[in-house]
């Protein structure tokens, strides 16, 4: 098997997953087409011999469908030569995409490839792809189908975190986000929006509310409430675990992920492959894993996949320096930590989704690229990188500074 090497990553900022949010106008494949021009020009690519593009979108449809990894090389003006794929495992359809790719050249089939992924949630809203997940009854009976906040919430109950905990982490994530920003931290990675005419969209993350204190988060009502005790679903929890005699209900917009626009890429190659190219890597995949969870908890699946994964390599814990957990919700976070018993200081060191948003496709792509940087920043040499998964699931990859 071959080493796998990180060469480099872009993104775009996030925009609001709004109508009136700045990347609203910009169809999904321009934004993935703006982080493939990126990438190849940061690295003098010569397009016909990357082996592959491979892009996680969750909702591939409308404006984003009809494999937009293939129409993003053809907007970007890339080789018709270099081939593309859109792949799904919901949030961690980014990290998966890297993941399939590494993969392929591990086992020699390819040298270069461009992976990560791409969501324009105001364009495509959440769930527009459809789905038996929560259209079935045949299959969201047997799968203990709720909304995600409601098995957040029954995260948060489960394992004891009250408002204020969930608040807590909620304007801890806002701060560091804030703090990453004006200290430049992501400012060689992130690639500004541009026009037709070359003005600048959008250059910064636009979601991040960095006034945010408990006093302003606790005067948001819980948005999972209604869903949980009109809708029926908090009787579906009750059901799955029995030892919940009712759920407190404690997210809310403020502790969750936003909802947002974005794209992001990552450049991996063989050692050959870097070497034609005259690119130098800055890292490598070092392992990675997949697996199911508990379809109700639903959101505990980073959990089981570090477990699996760190079993899978015989690392330990204390060989990671770095964890970066997507923010889906705050309890996701606060049950990883609770879990391992890892220090704040090393898990989402720079904030994370809640602060900056979650581009459901993209995320992975970006929060790996986010920790790559924080890894070179700090001159620290290895970090595990996960994310929750809808219908109960988690994929995790380990990465090492070369």
């Amino acid at each position: 098997m071959s080493d796998v090497y990180i060469y480099d990553h872009v993104r775009t900022p996030r925009g609001r997953g709004k109508k009136d949010g700045s990347l609203h106008e910009v169809p999904s494949v321009r934004l993935a087409a703006k982080t493939l021009e990126a990438i190849r020009d940061r690295n003098g690519l010569d397009t016909a011999t990357v082996d592959d593009i491979i892009m996680g979108c969750v909702d591939p449809v409308m404006d984003a469908g009809a494999v937009i990894a293939k129409a993003a090389a053809f907007e970007a003006g890339y080789s018709t030569k270099a081939p593309g794929m859109q792949i799904s495992r919901f949030c961690a359809s980014g990290l998966d995409a890297i993941n399939f790719a590494a993969g392929k050249i591990a086992q020699g089939a390819d040298d270069i490839v461009i992976a990560g992924g791409v969501e324009s949630m105001s364009r495509v809203g959440l769930g527009m792809s459809g789905g038996a997940w929560f259209m079935d009854p045949s299959v969201n009976f047997p799968a203990y189908f709720m909304p995600q906040g409601v098995s957040a919430d029954l995260i948060a109950t489960k394992y004891g975190f009250t408002r204020d905990d969930v608040d807590a982490y909620a304007v801890e994530s806002q701060k560091r986000a804030a703090h990453a920003w004006q200290n430049g931290y992501f400012d060689k990675s992130v690639v500004p929006v541009k026009d037709q005419n070359g003005l600048t969209i959008l250059d910064r993350d636009e979601h991040m509310r960095p006034g945010t204190d408990m006093q302003s988060l606790a005067g948001l009502n819980p948005s999972f409430q209604m869903p949980g005790e009109m809708g029926g679903f908090e009787a579906v929890a009750i059901q799955a675990h029995p030892d919940v005699e009712r759920i407190n209900y404690v997210h809310h917009a403020g502790n969750s992920s936003g909802i947002v626009d974005g794209a992001g890429v990552v450049l991996l190659g063989s050692k050959a492959g870097g070497e034609s190219m005259g690119l130098k890597p800055r890292a490598r995949i070092k392992a990675f894993a997949n697996i199911g969870s508990d379809p109700a908890l639903m959101l505990t699946g980073p959990v089981d996949v570090t477990e699996k994964l760190l079993a899978r390599t015989g690392m330990s814990l204390s060989d990671i320096d770095l964890f970066e957990l997507n923010e889906a919700f705050a309890s996701v976070v606060l049950r990883y930590i609770q879990a391992f018993d890892i220090p704040t200081d090393r898990i989402n060191v720079n904030g994370g989704a809640i602060a900056m948003g979650h581009p459901l496709g993209a995320t992975g792509a970006m929060i790996l690229g986010t920790v790559l940087d924080e890894l070179e920043r700090r001159d620290l040499n290895t970090a595990l990188v996960t994310l929750c998964i809808g219908a109960g699931m988690g994929t995790a990859t380990v990465i090492e500074r070369i």
